[in-house]
């Protein structure tokens, strides 16, 4: 990001731009309760500059994550002490979210174990070897691009956690892959093209323009 600071605590147009991802959450009534997964280093700074200074009351909790990503997403699991039938995990630098997507796949996980959010790709797909040379082609009317937010039955998401701990799988950057190696069918939804992952100064400078357009 050419930044010093996280990417999470990045301004976007006067706020931080994890502030701006947790609103729809903080305002959609489908949501009971936030666990906010941080660096160990950010929690004081966290809690403070995200969560008091924008009243974000529904953040019950504001946990040190771990070395990977799915080590955070496990810890925030165990935070929640299963409390929560459902468990909603999204990304915290996809500022984009908005309610009505929230809305979609929380009523979807209603009738299905586990629920992503995704796009249909638009470009054709091609598999390469370490030499860049062309391996496969794959059908892009069966290709997907994942995001988040992903939406899992608790018991389902935490044992599929605690069994990639168990087993030392690879790391997985997409939680969904974890519950499919337990089974478990994923029904996809359809996302949005503006819910962007910020990774770099190009995706913020998106993202303060969908945040100011609409």
């Amino acid at each position: 990001m050419e930044s010093d600071r996280a990417k999470q605590f990045l301004d976007l147009d006067g706020v931080p731009l994890l502030a701006v991802t947790l609103k729809p959450f903080q305002s959609c009534p489908d949501v009971h309760a936030i666990i906010l997964v941080v660096p160990s280093a950010d929690v004081d700074l966290c809690r403070k500059e995200i969560v008091e200074r924008f009243k974000l009351d529904k953040v019950t909790k504001v946990v040190p994550g771990g070395k990977r990503r799915q080590d955070s997403v496990r810890l925030g699991l165990e935070a929640t002490e299963g409390g929560y039938g459902l468990v909603l995990i999204h990304d915290g630098v996809r500022p984009m979210i908005g309610e009505e997507l929230i809305e979609r796949i929380v009523a979807e996980a209603r009738t299905n174990r586990a629920v992503i959010t995704a796009l249909p790709v638009k470009e054709t797909i091609k598999e390469v070897n370490n030499h860049r040379e062309v391996i496969k082609t794959y059908d892009r009317q069966r290709v997907w691009l994942v995001q988040t937010p992903q939406v899992f039955r608790y018991k389902d998401i935490l044992a599929a956690h605690q069994e990639a701990l168990r087993e030392e799988w690879e790391e997985a950057s997409d939680d969904s892959l974890l519950v499919e190696r337990m089974g478990i069918s994923v029904k996809v939804v359809e996302g949005s093209e503006k819910n962007i992952k910020v990774t770099t100064p190009h995706d913020l400078e998106v993202a303060r323009f969908l945040l100011n357009h609409g």
